[in-house]
């Protein structure tokens, strides 16, 4: 997705909380330009205004204006270009001890980045927040790159040590019950539960977000039809919205397929085949996006993922969502009312699954998707953190 300007989020609310002692860091795998994690990062960064930053490589140079930002020497090579090839060196670099004296750190992690190590005293709290145990090496199955002879002859040793790195953190805190589950599984750790933070009270300050469009946008916009079945994501395999085109096709409405990436032209050839029409939206800013969840008969979330944000973000404007009944985007129903579950493998049971959340009334919707907004996120967190560090 791209990012617009315009429509930076909000900062965060004073929570009441006391600025922590000593000196903090803030701790991040690699930072794309955009993305789930990185966009729980930023909101990290605005609770804990004090805390130096680290990550491998930060691909905006902007993203953190007026904080001291440390990269790794990573970030001065071309591997930062090079996602897959730097993957393997990520363990090394972490394990190496990072100077700098600090007296506790938050850690963002999806990879290795909870592997870091420092030059502190004994007494030093690092708290990790968890958006999951790297896939590829304890659940190859849910992650492709798993699957490669040199991924599965590394996995016994990678995950001895990532179960020792895990291991010293003083606390654990896991983005969805799910991944809190994956963690005590692979980790052995108990981890308590904070949801990622969604931008629901601005993606729900707009009664309207097509007013907010213009130029290319606004056009993109009027071409659609009134009616349609929505589904947003990268373009990637896992995220399967194949299956959005199915959903469509079952209840005989048109489909929306917002995102970009490199399935692109394999959904176009999908939606050539596809007995209703199919329209894709690439790289939509946030105002497109916002409208498209407004005016969507339901929204169509597929993959099996560790929580997921874009059902919530669905949800804010009222739409109700349509989840698979394996992963962490079942937590964001909540066992409400507010959308329905079905099982990938049944045809079927998308069907009754779109049925079903297609009739249900809107407003408990809206209201519903409130309790993952921004500020329930700022104030759980600096709550979990301040115990951890001050030990009360």
């Amino acid at each position: 997705m791209t990012v617009d300007a315009r429509l930076r989020r909000l900062p965060p609310p004073a929570t009441g909380t006391a600025p922590l002692p000593g000196r903090g860091l803030l701790v991040h795998e690699w930072l794309a330009r955009t993305g789930g994690s990185e966009q729980v990062f930023e909101r990290l960064v605005d609770d804990f205004p004090e805390a130096d930053v680290l990550c491998l490589w930060d691909d905006r140079r902007d993203r953190f204006p007026g904080r001291t930002v440390r990269e790794t020497w990573l970030a001065r090579t071309p591997l930062r270009r090079h996602k897959a090839l730097a993957l393997p060196l990520m363990p090394l670099v972490w394990s190496h001890r990072m100077r700098g004296s600090y007296d506790w750190a938050v850690v963002s992690t999806h990879s290795f980045a909870h592997h870091v190590r420092f030059s502190c005293a004994p007494g030093m709290r690092k708290i990790l927040y968890v958006h999951t145990p790297a896939r590829y090496v304890w659940e190859p199955d849910l992650d492709a790159r798993g699957g490669s002879r040199v991924a599965r002859a590394a996995s016994p040793l990678l995950r001895a040590v990532d179960r020792r790195r895990a291991a010293d953190a003083h606390t654990v805190i896991a983005n969805s019950q799910y991944v809190a589950r994956r963690i005590a599984r692979t980790w052995s750790r108990e981890a308590s539960v904070v949801h990622p933070p969604v931008e629901v009270e601005r993606i729900a300050s707009e009664c309207d977000w097509r007013s907010r469009l213009s130029g290319r946008d606004a056009g993109t916009a009027a071409a659609l039809p009134h009616d349609f079945v929505l589904g947003a994501s990268r373009f990637i395999p896992y995220k399967r919205l194949d299956l959005v085109v199915r959903a469509g096709e079952a209840v005989g409405l048109p489909v929306v397929l917002a995102g970009g990436g490199p399935e692109e032209g394999h959904l176009r050839e999908i939606a050539a085949a596809a007995r209703v029409p199919v329209h894709l939206v690439v790289d939509p800013s946030d105002a497109l996006l916002y409208s498209l969840y407004q005016r969507a008969r339901v929204f169509v979330f597929p993959p099996i993922e560790d929580f997921g944000i874009m059902p919530v973000e669905a949800m804010a404007t009222g739409t109700p969502v349509v989840v698979n009944a394996e992963g962490g985007a079942l937590e964001t129903l909540a066992g409400r009312p507010v959308g329905a579950v079905f099982d990938a493998a049944s045809p079927r049971s998308l069907r009754e699954a779109v049925d079903t959340a297609s009739r249900l009334p809107r407003a408990p919707v809206a209201e519903h998707a409130r309790r993952f907004d921004a500020r329930v996120f700022d104030a759980a967190m600096t709550s979990a953190v301040a115990g951890a560090v001050t030990g009360s």
